[in-house]
This record gives C-alpha cells, structure tokens and sequence, in this order.
C-alpha cells in the first residue's frame, strides 16, 4: 500500500478524476487522496455514497456532454493527470443504448477534442475487457474485437478513438481493458459483495454454471496499473489499449472451494443451470504480458488474499453509519456540503465587495465547500475589475462578463451551466436577497428538500407598490398551467438535480422561477423581509415590470387566450341575441327602436376594441414564438475571471 501511495505522490499534478462517485473511480481517488491534496474528482449523477465523509472541496459537477461544463471545470483545475472512469451500461439495470453511446464514446469524442487544445501529462482511460465481447478467452491486445452488446461496441469504439488521437494526433492517451474487478465499494449486487456478505453469515450465494470462469482482479492492482501508465507514458504508448487482469482463469466452482477455505465455511455450494446474461460468455480472462512489457505492471493480490481483504472491508462497512443511512435513505442526502452561488449584477459595483464578505461569511460558518459565481451582465460600471479584485484574493470566486446586458435570467442561467457543486443559490446584486437567509436555506436542502425558495412576507418600499406585486403574484399564480408561489422571486437553493432539469428547458426568453416551478421535486419556502437597495436606485421601473409581467404570464399560461375565445363566444352570442331583439321591436313597435348613431357607435367601438385587445395577445404569443424560433444564444460570454485574471471565454456551445 505504501509503494501505491509513492506512486500516487509522484504523479504530475493536479489530479483530476472523472467518474469519481462509480466503484473504479472512487478508489482511484481515494487512493489519490491519500497521497496528496491537489486532486479533484467529479460526480454527475446517481448515488454518491461511495464518496461520504471525503472533502466536499475536492468534488465537482461535471456533464461530459455539455461543452461549458467541460470547459469551466478545466479552466479552474487546469489538470496534468487524468483518469476517466465515466462509464455506462456495464451492469443490467443499466439500460438505454441511446445513453450507452452517448456517455462511453461520444463524450469521450468531444473530451479528447477538447483536451487536444491543452497540455497535460497523461489521460488513462477506464475501458473493459468486454471490448472483445465472443473473443474474450485470454486475448491479446492486436485480438480481434468481437463485441457481443450494445456495451461493448461502445467500449471498441472508445478504445478505436484513443488509438487515433494518441497514434495520430500524438497525444499522451492510453486504455485500460479492465477484467473482473473486485473490491471495496462495489455494487452490494455483485457475485464478490454478494459471496462477503453470505460468508459472514457462515453460507455462500447461489453461483452460476460451475464451468464459468473469469479474471478476477483486486481494485487497488487496477489502481496501481493507472498509476503507473501515467508514471510511464510515453510516445511509445500513446493510444494503446492495454489489458489490466491477473492472467489467471478462475472457475466459479473453484472460487466456491475458494471461499470455503478461506471463510471456513462447510456448506457445500450451489449452482444454477441459468443462462445469466445475454452477453456473458463461458471463459473470460486476461493475457497481461504486453502491459507488464509496457509499463512494468502486473497484479499482486492473489485471490485468496483479495477475498478475504474484501470480506473485512464489507464486514466493516456493514456496522458503519454510512451503510446506515444507506439502507434507511436515500444516498446522497447528508452529503450535501458544497453550493455555487450565483449572483446577477448590474449597475453593482459598490455592492459587489459587501455580498461577497456576506457570502463567505455565511458559508464558512456553515462549513460548507462552496464557489461564488459573479455574472457581469454587461454592466457599464466597473464591475469587472471589481471581480477580478476579489477573485485574486479568493480563488473560489469566478466571475463572468456578458459581450452586453442580457437581463438577469440570462445572468442566472449563465452561471448555473459553469456552476460545479451540489446546488445553486440564486441572488441578486444589489443585495435585496440577504446572504443570511441562505443559512435556512441550506438546513431544509440538507433535511432533503430540493429546492428552497425566498417568500417575500414584506418588501421596504412604499405600501400601495408592494400591494400591487401581491395583486400581481396572485393573478399570476390563479392564471397559471402550472402551480406557482406567491410572493416568490429569483432567490433560492435549487438542488443539482433541478440544476440539470431546468436546464433542459430550452426556451430563449427564461423564466425561472417559473421554470423552478414547472420542473417539480420537493420545493419548500422560507419566510423573509426583502430590504431596500443599499447602494444606488433600482434599474426596474413600470415598464420594466409591466415586461416582467408579460413575460411571466405569456411564458406559463394560456388563459388570456382561453378568456379571449370565451368572451368571443359571449359576444357572438350577445350579438344573435341583439340582433333577434331589434328585428323584433322593428316588427311589433317601430317607433321603439333606438335613434341615432350612439348605440351602433358604442356597439362599434366595444367591439373594435375587443378585436384589438385579441389581436394584441395573440401577438404577443406569436411574438414569443418568433423569438424562439430565431433560436439566437440566450447570452454571450465575452470574458472568464479565474484567480485574478480576465481570459476570453471559451466559445459556448449553442443549445440546439
């Protein structure tokens, strides 16, 4: 163990771990961890139990599919090691070859596209020995790739990728075929887990076909293979696939007899004649000799001591409070510890330094890992050297300049895509969202709420205005498809997961809270005193606010449509009526009937009017459909502000 954590120590750094909530990730970097602090290891989603009580500030969000992720995550980190364990589709409840593709050979291709710009050391690349799929019997690397699943043609082609850019484009790649991997944190479901935990109640499991045989190999060996490839990369092996196993053919009747000495257990084992699944074949084993010529790995856990390794560690694992929560809830909660805030500014120069002491304040009292994202929405002042102030002296500030104004949703929805912790506070940067209230917010996201949100009980400004925004909330909320709050701005705590929905949402002209609204999940408000701005006078004004209203109302709901067809129908039906009424006063008392222009001159313009006011809001419905149609980027981002320095931002992908 100690020559694995040498090794780890003397990688070129910093470290960055992809796939770090998985079973091969998690050890990679724990192991990483061990040996050094300058090491980072990303999550996306799923359950991330395999990463309790570790440093929330070693762990980041990272969406392989979504070129600003990508590039916000490097730009910070800017990592000279890389090991990428992202992967899909290796276990059976892992379903959906549209995902399969996407995540284990299209994001690689735009990762290694992306990293053919950058200098770094090595990347090491978590493939399978699946890649072989019927041709898995003992295999060497120049083998025929047969593969046998939509898994494996994924694995092959990823592997076919790294042959190219590292053999072509010379770049210092290489892959790792991985074989029967066994350990700590593996999925409680496998033959391994499931043999530990039988063992400690004196059985075995029901194992399959006797005759089956497989290249079992202990976590850390294929921690030390990962370390060593990056230790020894070189031209020589740039974009060779390599196979990381023992070499040794294990029958799973052998490893019954196996288990039996080394649990000391007398029960005699059973089979089953089942097929297993469709892509399982008899014999699967490793030929490690060219990664022992290579880089001068080979496996040192035998079996037998692997076992027993294992068994402890699940004995272990099973009386701990993390296996605890694990059983009782949900993983994940209790392991929120990290927020991105995000704050829109405009016109807030001099309040840009107080929401920051503000912010930090409040998150290291809470001991939180967290970052501050500031987004220059093209304000005119000189808030960007005001940022690039405060990101010099605390290097978890980021800030971000739009090319202009492009609106606060803009702002907010710009920030939650480079955003990398566990969930998003929302403010404003004036400083009518206290900082402190985020204290409350972050207790019921920590109880399992998933998003909490500000309720304005009472705004400082003058009465008759702030009943009007209550008037207005309440329509609102009554005109609306979806279930609203009243009273509830911009200001909250939006779980990553909600992050991610929201996001899917791909309208141009946002509204979000409406948007926070329409994506659902356990939502829970917090009672505060919005206060007057502390600097300046508010850039809102009526008819800013009569656009916000607009907006609001024509982005989530069709009632005026509705109101209008109905009050339509009224008409024409007031209209037959009126016209049935006059043919009868001409016929039966002439003289009744109204003189004069008047009447028909109201009829006129009520009318008129009524059709004006129609076409009016249908506009504006075809005026939002234009708008999104035109499909133009909802903001630019001109520059990035990272550790005191103001860099061109990487040309953002376009949400098609």
């Amino acid at each position: 163990m100690n020559s694995l954590k040498n090794q780890y120590k003397n990688l070129d750094g910093p470290i960055l771990v992809i796939g770090a909530s998985g079973f091969v990730g998690s050890n990679l970097f724990r192991h990483a961890l061990s040996a050094r602090d300058d090491v980072i290891g990303t999550v996306f989603t799923g359950q991330t139990w395999r990463l309790r009580n570790l440093p929330a500030a070693q762990i980041a969000y990272l969406n392989l599919q979504d070129n600003s992720s990508i590039r916000s995550l490097f730009q910070r980190i800017r990592p000279r090691t890389i090991f990428d364990c992202s992967s899909f589709g290796a276990y059976s409840f892992e379903q959906g070859f549209e995902r399969i593709h996407e995540t284990n050979y299209l994001s690689l291709i735009q990762l290694l596209e992306f990293l053919n710009g950058l200098e770094f050391s090595a990347y090491i690349h978590s493939g399978s020995s699946s890649e072989y799929g019927l041709n898995a019997s003992g295999p060497t690397e120049s083998s025929q790739l047969l593969p046998n699943s939509h898994y494996a043609v994924s694995k092959a082609a990823a592997s076919h990728a790294i042959a190219y850019f590292g053999k072509v484009r010379k770049m210092p790649v290489v892959n790792m075929r991985l074989y029967s991997i066994y350990g700590p944190y593996e999925d409680s479901s496998r033959l391994i887990p499931v043999l530990c935990e039988r063992s400690l109640r004196g059985s075995l499991p029901t194992f399959a076909s006797p005759e089956v045989s497989r290249d079992f190999i202990h976590v850390d060996d294929v921690a030390a293979a990962f370390a060593a490839a990056a230790l020894r990369m070189s031209p020589a092996i740039f974009g060779d696939s390599f196979n990381i196993g023992t070499g040794v053919c294990t029958s799973l009747s052998s490893l019954a007899k196996l288990a039996q000495q080394s649990f000391d257990i007398s029960s005699a084992p059973s089979f089953s004649t089942g097929s297993g699944r469709s892509w399982d074949v008899e014999n699967w084993y490793a030929n490690p000799s060219a990664v022992q010529a290579a880089i001068g790995w080979q496996a040192q856990i035998a079996l037998p001591d692997g076992l027993r390794m294992t068994q402890n560690w699940w004995r272990q694992y099973l009386e701990t409070e993390d296996f605890n929560l694990l059983t009782k809830k949900s993983a994940g909660i209790g392991f929120r510890s990290s927020v991105s805030a995000i704050v829109a500014c405009y016109r807030d120069e001099p309040a840009i330094p107080f929401m920051h002491a503000r912010l930090a304040e409040v998150f290291r009292r809470l001991d939180l890992d967290y970052e501050i994202i500031f987004v220059n929405d093209g304000s005119p002042d000189n808030s960007a050297e005001i940022i690039r102030a405060i990101s010099a002296q605390d290097p978890n500030v980021i800030g971000i300049t739009h090319s202009r104004n492009f609106g606060s949703q803009a702002a907010f929805r710009s920030g939650m895509e480079l955003a990398s912790k566990q969930a998003c506070v929302l403010l404003d940067g004036d400083l009518q969202d206290p900082p402190e209230v985020i204290e409350k917010f972050v207790r019921e996201w920590q109880a399992g709420a998933d998003v909490v949100y500000g309720r304005r009980v009472k705004r400082e400004m003058p009465w008759p205005i702030e009943m009007l925004y209550r008037v207005f909330y309440r329509i609102f909320a009554a005109m609306s498809e979806v279930p609203l709050p009243k009273d509830a701005g911009d200001f909250s705590l939006i779980d990553r997961t909600v992050v991610w929905w929201m996001l899917q949402c791909q309208e141009r002209d946002s509204f979000l809270r409406g948007l926070r609204a329409y994506v659902g999940f356990k939502q829970v408000p917090i009672d505060y005193v919005r206060p007057e701005r502390m600097f300046g006078v508010s850039t809102n004004n009526w008819i800013k606010n009569i656009g916000w209203a607009k907006k609001a109302i024509f982005s989530f709901s069709r009632m005026p449509l509705h109101i209008m067809t109905t009050i339509g129908g009224i008409a024409v039906a007031g209209t037959i009526l009126l016209a049935t009424a006059s043919i009868c006063i001409r016929l039966f008392s002439p003289d009744s009937v109204p003189k004069g222009i008047t009447f028909l001159s109201l009829l006129v313009m009520f009318f008129g009017s009524l059709t004006i006011l129609g076409i009016g809001m249908l506009g504006e419905y075809i005026g939002k459909i234009l708008e999104e149609t035109k499909g133009r980027p909802p903001f630019i981002r001109r520059h990035m502000i990272v550790r005191g320095t103001i860099e061109p931002a990487p040309i953002q992908s376009l949400r098609l």
